[in-house]
């Protein structure tokens, strides 16, 4: 069964993509939790990170390194926040492993 994200990916549900090259892509999360609040995901579905294997060592390096990039074109200049989910305890909704990017106002610690 294909996880939102891959629908998403395949147009079959509609949502603004903000980014993609062939290793992720980037979308507005639709329950934001910060001015901005951007999801970065793998296009290929990795349940989540604690189930990465050594081959998904190159996509999640990518990904890491699109952070930035991605964060700087939203306007993003004086900092964000990453977080990934990883378990349903953690607050992750979706099996697919994504990161979220959050910016444009002041955050707290600790975050949860």
């Amino acid at each position: 069964m294909k996880t939102l994200f891959q629908k998403i990916l395949d147009g079959e549900i509609p949502s603004k993509i903000l980014y993609r090259d062939d290793l992720c892509a980037a979308i507005p999360d639709i329950n934001p939790q910060a001015p901005t609040h951007i999801l970065l995901f793998p296009t290929k579905p990795i349940a989540r990170l604690a189930e990465a294997s050594p081959e998904d060592a190159a996509t999640l390096s990518h990904m890491m390194l699109t952070v930035p990039k991605i964060a700087q074109s939203s306007g993003l200049k004086d900092g964000f926040r990453v977080v990934i989910n990883n378990g349903p305890l953690a607050g992750e909704t979706i099996p697919h492993m994504h990161i979220h990017i959050l910016g444009g106002r002041q955050m707290q610690w600790p975050p949860g």
